[in-house]
């Protein structure tokens, strides 16, 4: 059961990503609320890894472009060498990357930089930005919002519902196929 819960929290997390990238216009400004922290530039070769970490606490926004080839961003709390076996977040895209990291995280934050194999080396530039939209109660979380609580069970329970239809309908045609299979046999 906690695999499903950690697949709805990355698609969560993804999903919130893709919202912080369709916040970027086509000049690549980002909200006022967003400090700028670091500018990291860097290369890697076809296959390989290179590691950061981040120690800065809160929200902290990771806007990674690759100017050459395709590098890929993986985020995790749990290991400083995270790679596409073994992360939290990810992005693999092949132009703008961006990970959201949540202030709940565990820091120090490992990140890895992934050089795809389809370029020989790639290039890249990555943004880190420390996200002051929304300040956090000293007790660990934000204010109780009733109607968000609401929204996040519907939200929940919709995509459980999702996901038991899919499955019907995966058992509906196997046992449909398998008919047809028994019937040609005997």
């Amino acid at each position: 059961m906690a695999p499903y819960y950690k697949r709805i929290l990355v698609i969560l997390f993804t999903f919130q990503g893709l919202l912080i990238t369709s916040a970027f216009n086509e000049d690549g400004d980002v909200p006022e609320e967003w400090i700028l922290l670091h500018v990291v530039q860097g290369q890697i070769g076809a296959g390989n890894y290179s590691y950061l970490r981040l120690n800065h606490e809160g929200k902290i926004v990771l806007q990674m472009q690759s100017l050459k080839g395709d590098a890929d961003l993986y985020v995790s709390d749990v290991t400083l060498h995270p790679s596409f076996d073994d992360y939290e977040l990810q992005s693999v895209t092949c132009g703008q990357d961006v990970v959201y990291v949540p202030a709940h995280f565990r820091r120090p934050v490992g990140i890895g930089i992934y050089g795809h194999p389809s370029h020989l080396e790639s290039e890249f530039e990555m943004k880190v930005y420390y996200d002051q939209t929304v300040v956090e109660s000293p007790f660990g979380g934000g204010s109780y919002n009733p109607e968000e609580m609401k929204m996040n069970q519907k939200k929940f329970h919709s995509t459980e519902d999702e996901y038991q239809d899919e499955e019907s309908v995966f058992w509906t045609i196997l046992i449909g196929i398998l008919k047809l299979i028994l019937e040609i046999l005997f």
